[in-house]
């Protein structure tokens, strides 16, 4: 019997270029029209494939959409290890600021805010979305602990780190300058020790 070779699957090849077209399109979308103002139809005219092509990948455009979100989570902001609890939580600050003041980060928050008031999927995709940062942030946090340090809890976090930054970029209040993220990380602190 003869042994057939399988095609060989290269990684980043064509599936990821589409994907990442796709993604594109999403938050550029977003960007200019808002969540439910475009259809499956106009993420692939903007990234240049098939409807099909999208609706075989995703099947709907919630669950597209969950997926730019959840994608753009869990490749920004990577969780530092500096081997120092205050210098993580500086550098993801910093890291986060930048991310969520950047391209793609405004459309982003905005999807997530608008899936949330979406029905049962766009509340699971808001949930998705929070529990993978959560879970950054609690490895951050286990890290510190196993290191002898005192951490915030991760909802601190959430409360006065992250929430501060997002709602200054949703709503235009203020740049995220590095003094301004600097103060919400010593407040943080300030609180811990508070609390501690």
């Amino acid at each position: 019997m003869e042994d057939r070779e399988q095609p060989i699957r290269r990684p980043g090849g064509r599936s990821a270029r589409v994907r990442a077209a796709v993604h594109k399109a999403v938050t550029a979308l977003i960007a200019e029209r808002g969540y439910g103002n475009f259809t499956v139809g106009d993420v692939a005219d903007r990234a240049g494939v098939a409807d099909s092509s999208v609706y075989r990948r995703w099947g709907t455009l919630e669950s597209l959409l969950m997926d730019v979100a959840i994608t753009w989570l869990t490749t920004t902001s990577p969780i530092p290890d500096t081997g120092g609890l205050e210098q993580d939580l500086r550098a993801y600050a910093a890291g986060v600021a930048r991310d969520v003041t950047g391209p793609d980060g405004l459309a982003v928050l905005r999807l997530v805010l608008a899936l949330s008031t979406a029905g049962e999927a766009g509340a699971r995709a808001r949930d998705d979305f929070l529990a993978e940062r959560s879970r950054q942030i609690q490895g951050m946090l286990d890290r510190a602990r196993d290191r002898g340090e005192q951490p915030p809890e991760a909802l601190d976090i959430l409360d006065h780190l992250l929430a501060p930054m997002y709602i200054r970029v949703l709503f235009g209040l203020g740049s995220l300058t590095p003094d301004y993220v600097d103060t919400l990380i010593d407040r943080l602190l300030a609180l811990r020790d508070r609390n501690g």
